[in-house]
Order: C-alpha cells, then structure tokens, then sequence
C-alpha cells in the first residue's frame, strides 16, 4: 500500500467484495459524485473481516437524475431491496432513510445508498481520497474523519478495530491534530 496526500495505491487481487462494489460504483459516477465510508473501507485497506453491505454517501439529486441512475442499475443485474417502484424508491431518500442494492438473485452483499444528512456527510464528501487499484479507482472519506466517526460515535467493537486497523495501516500518514478536532467537533454533534 502506497499513502500520497490525496491517493492510496493498493496493489493486490479484487476480492468478490472489490468487484461488487466497483461494479455498483461504475454505474454511479456516471451520474453524481459519491463517497464511501464505514466498515469497507477498513476491507479495503486490509482488514479481514466480513461485511454484507458497502455505505455509500450521495448529495441530493432530482428525480430525473435518480430515474436514470435506477435504470442504469437495473440494466446492470441491480435491484432495490426497498421497494420496486421509482417514486417510492426515491421517497425513502427524501425521508433521510437509506435504500439498499444487491445484485438480482442475492441479498447481500448489498450497498447502503443514502444523500448528504449532516455537515460530517458534507466533509466525508467534499474531502475524499483516492484509490487506485488494479485497472480501478474509488473515492473514500478521508482516514481522520472514518478514525473519529467509529471512535466517537459508533463505538462497537467492530467499528473500534476498524479504527484501530485504519490507525495501524496508515501510521506517519494521518493527522493526529485533524482527528481530534473531528472528535470534538462529533461530542458536540452527537
């Protein structure tokens, strides 16, 4: 693994997991930007544990944009677990709720789409980084504010390894002050 200041070079075989998520990605980017955060992205940066779904952070979108997106994914072998109508589909979002995806014939792995919520939504998607795998590329949450999320706010053991496997992997790259400003910034959100 190779850290610059904006880019992560992973260089080693796609799991089923890389694949599906790449795969679900390469359809989005066509139509909005996006961001992923949470538990694949320890996954990504090696930590071996299971996961059945990929979050995903969209901005809000029109109808008209999100109508595309769903037929471009259901061209693709995608379908919504939420529901199967376009509107409805798209009111789960308006709701602030998230929907989920999974490929036809399967439950999981699946992704976990939802809009922009808060202003840590925001900076997950306004500050990304990238990256590069084989003949691929992703945009994550940058590593401070996936370290201070898990810590502050999800708090489970599951989430506090994956703080801790992020910390590890990515010793001399994080900002130490940058993480504890999210922290606080998060005791004073949540």
């Amino acid at each position: 693994m190779k850290f610059t200041n904006s880019t992560i070079e992973i260089n080693r075989e796609l799991s089923d997991l890389d694949r599906f998520a790449l795969d679900f990605i390469s359809i989005l980017e066509k139509h909005t930007n996006y961001v992923i955060v949470s538990g694949y992205v320890s996954i990504l940066l090696g930590r071996a544990r299971a996961s059945e779904d990929i979050d995903i952070i969209i901005p809000k979108i029109d109808f008209s944009t999100f109508r595309s997106i769903l037929q471009d994914l259901k061209k693709n072998g995608f379908y919504c677990l939420n529901a199967e109508e376009n509107e409805f589909i798209f009111g789960y979002l308006k709701e602030d709720l998230a929907i989920r995806f999974a490929k036809q014939g399967s439950l999981i792995p699946n992704i976990e789409l939802k809009w922009v919520k808060n202003k840590f939504d925001e900076i997950a998607l306004k500050k990304t980084l990238t990256v590069r795998l084989p003949q691929w590329q992703l945009y994550i949450s940058h590593l401070e504010l996936q370290i201070a999320f898990k810590e502050v706010v999800l708090k489970s053991p599951k989430d506090l390894e994956d703080a801790r496997h992020i910390r590890d992997v990515a010793e001399g790259h994080l900002d130490k002050n940058l993480i504890k400003k999210y922290k606080e910034m998060l005791y004073d959100f949540y």
